[in-house]
């Protein structure tokens, strides 16, 4: 979930003072202002939960009432309507489709929502069930929604509602709004833990700032807690990101100096980055690290080992790591196929190359796609493509009459 700390809605107090007034027992109040105003909200009938459109009458402005949906509104607004889950409780269904057909022109969304909190009587469910349907349709008043639930106490907000809250920050490179959730995470009296000093990392890592990510690791020690997988991958990653790739190796071995162990994904990253790059015997650490750490390889971690010998030009290597593959049992994919001909193709070594197709025929591999525009691009640059199909069909020849 993705919200905005600056303001509560339209409401005229900031955010942060209303904080301030939260009592210990963490249970959530508006500012005095917007009591008032609440306070003040037309309530002399009976709310239908039927589905209706706001409006405010013109000699109060405080003051709300329901109007049923007209024929006015919009074929974008009835596709979004249309888009709700059948599922959903009508007393969800009437809020959602009251602010899929919200004007901010007209109405004041906080005071839509104090009327459903003050009548509907919500839940906890409820408020989930609504932002969840809120971010599906991707809605632009899903931010204001979601502070304006934060604050009310039948939302029971929890920590792990600012992880999500900062990790979806973090996602739209949003790292001031990311901070200001974290100051009043602490204002309430929630104490920052592993979960929510990973989520800032991932946030400050992807935005490329090492220095804030370094920071906050160094923050999550002082917890005085044993690191998790997760807290030491962020850190891995924030380090792969910068191409500081050997910090991040220093990292992984600190993780495995406590038989911790990183995410197959996070081992991936770094090896892929040695590779990319060319780095044979980066790539070859991680690699043994993947093993030693129990995961086992598939054909994609072989082929970014495979890839590192291909960048760097050693194509007797980049062929022993494949043949090493399949001794191990890992079925070779065509982009493996693909990069050993084109390591044999950057060095021109066309004999090896066809070598490669003969074994690859007679042990029943078959050659994809991409492995065969690799071929069709090199014969058609030596101008050889007939005599190669006629080399390969005889000896298909003679190995079907032995």
């Amino acid at each position: 979930m993705l919200w905005s700390w600056a303001t509560c809605c339209s409401c005229p107090t900031p955010f942060l003072l209303i904080i301030n007034k939260i009592t210990k027992a963490h249970r959530f109040q508006f500012a005095e202002s917007y009591q008032l105003q609440k306070s003040t909200i037309h309530t002399s009938r009976k709310l239908s939960v039927q589905p209706t459109v706001a409006d405010f009458s013109q000699e109060d402005k405080t003051k709300y009432k329901w109007v049923e949906i007209g024929p006015d509104v919009t074929e974008a607004q009835k596709q979004a309507i249309a888009q709700l889950s059948p599922k959903i409780t009508n007393r969800c269904k009437a809020l959602l489709k009251q602010i899929l057909c919200f004007s901010s022109d007209e109405n004041n969304l906080c005071l839509l929502l104090g009327t459903w909190v003050k009548i509907m009587k919500p839940r906890r469910a409820d408020w989930l069930v609504v932002l969840k349907e809120l971010s599906k349709l991707d809605h632009p008043l899903f931010f204001e929604v979601a502070e304006f639930s934060l604050l009310e106490e039948s939302f029971e907000t929890n920590i792990r509602d600012y992880t999500k809250l900062i990790h979806n920050y973090g996602k739209k490179n949003r790292l001031q709004d990311a901070e200001k959730a974290l100051i009043a995470m602490k204002r309430l009296g929630f104490t920052c833990d592993q979960v929510i000093l990973t989520a800032m990392i991932d946030m400050y890592s992807k935005a490329g700032n090492l220095a804030l990510a370094e920071d906050t690791f160094e923050e999550m020690k002082l917890l005085f807690q044993p690191l998790d997988k997760r807290s030491y991958g962020s850190m891995i990653m924030a380090y792969v990101r910068a191409n500081m790739l050997e910090k991040g190796e220093n990292l992984l071995r600190e993780m495995e100096a406590q038989d911790t162990y990183a995410g197959k994904e996070v081992y991936k990253a770094l090896l892929r980055a040695y590779s990319m790059i060319g780095d044979t015997y980066g790539a070859q650490r991680v690699f043994d690290a993947i093993q030693f750490a129990c995961v086992s390889p598939d054909n994609k971690i072989c082929a970014l080992l495979i890839n590192a010998y291909v960048v760097a030009g050693e194509s007797r290597k980049a062929r022993l790591a494949f043949d090493n593959m399949r001794k191990g049992g890992v079925e070779p994919s065509d982009k493996c196929l693909a990069l050993i001909l084109g390591a044999y193709e950057k060095e021109n070594k066309l004999n090896n190359a066809l070598q490669f197709l003969l074994d690859l025929e007679r042990d029943g591999v078959l050659v994809g796609k991409e492995a065969s525009e690799v071929l069709v691009i090199w014969f058609r640059r030596l101008g050889v493509v007939k005599e190669v199909e006629l080399v390969l069909r005889e000896y298909a020849a003679d190995e079907a009459n032995m």
